[in-house]
């Protein structure tokens, strides 16, 4: 557990009142970006069976929340990390075609996560999936719907500031583009984190890119990501510097998903290759699955992001350690 406390934090809305900030950003947002990238709002599950699967692995070390039931005996069912995969099984299901995508609400429970003031165990995002063409597989395909999902979150400011004047977070006119071994290259002697900190605070809002393979001067990569979604040449992360706490503030990962080369590619890489049995896999090793882009977006780091509030716990229920919520009540900081 780690907590950063700005000096002289004063919460512009009370509680109530970013109760309703909330309804309306997120009934607003899920439209706009629903309009912008051609998608359709679908229904997901919050749990899915371990044998499919379907379930994100994140970094490889965290577990999931699992659990039995009585009509499926012998079957493990897992509470979802995210939809990554399932977005694109639904998109092939349900007959999307090129160019079209689903937006869902995805809730997660990540037990193993750090807390802070970004970090919950409870996980809310917007998880979309869109057909692409394999032609459009590119950079700059990736740095064009960038662009669009930046493009949402700006109007989004507007939005909220003509309703919330006195509580809007002022938000950077453009987004920059840089590689993680760009990063490495221009500091070496810097963590991962350090160098996104130093990039974000240098460029206000950066997509960072190429995540999951190793960099060529430590020998390791910028951060972890599972193998058999995002294409790791293909990929990054939206992230804004956030004045309030001095610090980056991470807001969507996204990506061109992997396809059947560099899915066989990375599940080596990762020393997963056991996973090339598991349905999906083997479905999407033999070109059955659809090519495509997608991502997450959170909807409480967006609140969050939006509204100038200190902790993800002022935009979101759930559950802090004593310590933590004793510390948040002394600063005014309002933990829902």
């Amino acid at each position: 557990m780690s907590l950063i406390i700005p000096a002289n934090y004063e919460p512009k809305l009370s509680i109530r009142e970013t109760e309703e900030a909330i309804r309306y950003i997120r009934e607003t947002f899920q439209d706009e970006i629903g309009k912008e990238l051609n998608l359709q709002r679908m229904s997901a599950p919050m749990f899915v069976e371990q044998s499919t699967g379907l379930n994100d692995n994140l970094n490889g070390t965290e577990a999931p929340v699992s659990f039995t039931m009585k009509d499926l005996p012998g079957e493990t069912i897992e509470i979802v990390h995210s939809l990554a995969k399932w977005k694109r099984f639904a998109l092939k299901k349900y007959g999307f075609g090129l160019h079209e995508g689903l937006y869902t609400n995805m809730n997660a429970i990540r037990k193993d996560e750090d807390l802070d003031n970004f970090h919950s165990i409870y996980v809310d995002q917007w998880d979309w999936e869109k057909v692409i063409a394999k032609e459009e597989r590119t950079e700059e395909t990736l740095r064009a719907t960038v662009r669009q999902v930046f493009k949402v979150i700006k109007h989004m400011e507007h939005e909220v500031w003509y309703k919330f004047p006195q509580a809007v977070y002022h938000l950077p006119d453009e987004i920059h583009f840089v590689t993680t071994q760009e990063l490495e290259d221009r500091w070496p002697d810097l963590t991962p984190m350090e160098r996104e900190d130093k990039i974000a605070k240098e460029q206000g809002c950066v997509f960072v890119m190429k995540i999951g393979d190793k960099l060529q001067r430590s020998g390791e990569p910028h951060d972890g990501r599972a193998p058999d979604y995002d294409d790791w040449s293909l990929n990054g992360d939206i992230i804004f510097w956030y004045e309030p706490l001095q610090t980056k503030l991470e807001v969507s990962s996204m990506g061109i998903r992997v396809d059947e080369q560099s899915m066989a590619e990375q599940l080596a890489k990762a020393n997963a290759t056991d996973r090339a049995e598991l349905p999906f896999h083997r479905d999407l090793l033999a070109g059955k699955m659809p090519y495509t882009i997608g991502g997450g977006i959170g909807q409480s780091r967006l609140c969050m992001l939006l509204l100038g509030k200190a902790h993800v716990g002022e935009v979101q229920a759930s559950i802090w350690p004593e310590a933590m919520k004793e510390e948040c009540a002394k600063a005014k900081i309002q933990l829902l």
